[in-house]
């Protein structure tokens, strides 16, 4: 809001003070500190907890890349599955999980390490929010993919257990989708909507 204002009025006010000898900036700053405060302590918060997650899932998806299902032949050491469809999936499934949740670690670990100051609230901290989560959205969906190709592969045979865990495992995707969602898209649009001025209007004079 005070960069809005700030384009639209005299450039030379900008260093007028009021009676508490303060510029139009730092009695801006001054008023906001409690908002700032709070606003980095949810932002510290939230990314702790996203890196965990992150973390977690490329702890498991790095250990799923050496321990494929129906294991390795004994003579060549390739995966038995190798020439399965389902295979494939289940390896590109584990690797886009992999790289996008490593992405969202460090994404997230880049907001824990910010100086936090005011002009990264505008734009450079909003936006590592919204990558992190998107990447860390994409990397439990990818997970599950790899994890219900796995199960399809070694319980091919017994559909009447293998169609009640494929759709349980949709559950932490839905979850996640419910609770982080509405999130990012309030995020997207406070950080990338329309000015609310009128960059073509005139300065005030």
């Amino acid at each position: 809001m005070y960069q809005e204002v700030e384009s639209i009025v005299p450039s030379k006010s900008h260093g007028f003070l009021n009676k508490e000898g303060l510029t139009p900036r730092q009695l801006f700053t001054k008023n906001h500190a409690d908002m700032m405060s709070n606003r980095e302590k949810w932002m510290k918060d939230t990314a702790s907890s996203c890196t965990v997650v992150g973390a977690l899932i490329v702890t498991i998806m790095f250990a799923a890349a050496f321990t494929v299902p129906g294991g390795n032949d004994q003579n060549k050491g390739f995966p038995i599955f190798l020439n399965e469809k389902l295979f494939m999936v289940f390896i590109v499934s584990d690797a886009l999980s992999l790289f996008s949740s490593s992405t969202s670690v460090l994404i997230f670990l880049g907001i824990l390490t910010s100086r936090y100051a005011e002009e990264d609230f505008l734009k450079s901290l909003p936006k590592k929010m919204i990558i992190g989560l998107s990447t860390l959205f994409f990397s439990i969906a990818a997970m599950m993919i790899a994890f219900s190709a796995s199960l399809f592969l070694m319980l091919r045979e017994q559909s009447w257990i293998f169609i009640p865990i494929i759709c349980l495992a949709s559950v932490p995707v839905t979850l996640f989708v419910l609770m982080q969602f509405p999130l990012l898209v309030d995020m997207t649009i406070l950080t990338y909507r329309p000015r609310i001025f009128n960059r073509k209007m005139e300065r005030w004079f």
